[in-house]
């Protein structure tokens, strides 16, 4: 949604306002935000987004593949012929698979940096083609009712018995706007309008960017799905902190609190950077980097 504001996140100091498609971004610090996030004052879009009817299949790609633990480890060493320089543009910050069979052919594969990148690869070793990982898109609604926000406790791992707002995988053929709204059918049994987009915030190391939405029931009524043991309102003095699911669950109920303190509502971007050995359960091991508002 907003790529093109990564870039930047490299630079030092204050940014200036930028203005993309007659969206102002006000200038932000680039230092690391971890319990006090800064906000400032303006408001990206009216609340005239048009309401879509839940979906009712079940989705195949589900909150509980999003949320599972990735592996740390290298993926597949680099040729004996890679120079070390290669091998320092070849490192990143996110976790990738180690695929030992071509998606295409089935054939084996090796890891090297493919002629003209930076990265390492699944090169198949029998047709040559290459494998891409990219990250995934998760997608959800902070529902607003009676002053008080709708959260779901997990009935499945990881975080099983903790709470979280509705959000899951976004499905190919679906906007991110009916992927939230689908997801909150599936885990809470509830329709909802969607008002404005909240917040996006990326995590590198586990590939996966957040888009959530703000959004109000369309009837009161609610019930847990097959993977939720309770739904519930909660008050924001009675949100369950001590029992959230996700480190990204934090993020968004802290900015979404302070909005309503300041009595104005914003579009947040943010990079959540865990850190490096944490257990994925640890949802305080983290900063907000690059914390930017409309």
């Amino acid at each position: 949604m907003l790529k093109a504001i990564q870039i930047l996140g490299f630079s030092s100091g204050f940014w200036k306002p930028y203005s993309f498609s007659g969206l102002s971004f006000v200038s932000v610090s680039t230092k690391p935000l971890s319990s006090s996030l800064a906000l400032s004052s303006s408001r990206i879009v009216s609340n005239s987004t048009p309401s879509i009817l839940p979906v009712s299949s079940r989705s195949r790609n589900r909150c509980s593949r999003v949320f599972s633990a990735h592996s740390e480890s290298t993926p597949g060493a680099m040729s004996s012929s890679s120079s070390s320089s290669s091998s320092m543009a070849a490192q990143s910050t996110g976790n990738v698979l180690k695929i030992s069979f071509c998606q295409w052919c089935g054939g084996p594969t090796k890891h090297d940096i493919p002629d003209g990148e930076e990265k390492i690869r699944a090169i198949c070793t029998v047709c040559g083609k290459i494998t891409y990982q990219n990250p995934k898109m998760v997608v959800g609604c902070l529902i607003e009712h009676d002053n008080k926000i709708l959260l779901c406790k997990r009935k499945i791992q990881p975080s099983y018995g903790l709470w979280t707002l509705p959000a899951g995988f976004m499905e190919i053929g679906e906007s991110a706007a009916e992927g939230a709204i689908r997801e909150t059918w599936e885990e809470a049994n509830a329709e909802v309008e969607v008002l404005l987009p909240f917040a996006q915030l990326d995590i590198p190391r586990i590939g996966q960017t957040y888009i959530i939405f703000l959004a109000k029931l369309k009837k009161p009524h609610f019930s847990p799905g097959p993977e939720s043991s309770e739904c519930e309102l909660f008050a924001l003095d009675d949100i369950p902190f001590d029992s959230l699911a996700f480190s990204s669950m934090l993020v968004t109920l802290n900015l979404y609190i302070e909005d309503v303190k300041a009595g104005n509502f914003k579009f947040h971007y943010g990079t959540i950077n865990k850190r490096p050995g944490t257990s994925p359960s640890d949802i305080h091991a983290f900063t907000l980097d690059y914390h930017l508002q409309s």
